[in-house]
């Protein structure tokens, strides 16, 4: 069974391939990705990455969690599911509802 991995602590400057060349030597790499902001395009210093097997996601985690890589050093751990987060709303004035109240000078 394939393990999904958490990588944090990567370079700003890494992407996907990067990030696919760096585990690499541990195994087959079925997935890369560094995460990026939606706005800026920019990598936000973590991504996943995703083995086909059990066996190379715990030699790539037992190699490099910890390693230096850019004066920063990366944290390698088994990728917990997402949680679900309720949805949120807004009102016109770009603010989040938080309660069903109205304001009264309306």
């Amino acid at each position: 069974m394939a393990t999904k991995l958490f990588v944090a602590g990567l370079p700003f400057t890494m992407v996907d391939d990067d990030l696919r060349d760096l585990f690499t030597e541990y195994g087959t790499v079925t997935s890369a990705q560094v995460i990026t902001d939606r706005a800026t395009n920019q990598s936000k210093g973590f991504g996943f990455v995703e083995f086909s097997t059990d066996s190379e996601s715990q030699a790539a985690m037992a190699a490099l969690n910890g390693k230096d890589m850019g004066g920063r050093p990366l944290t390698v751990n088994v990728a917990k599911p997402r949680e679900d987060r309720p949805a949120r709303s807004f009102d016109n004035r770009g603010g989040s509802t938080g309660n069903n109240f109205r304001r009264s000078d309306r």
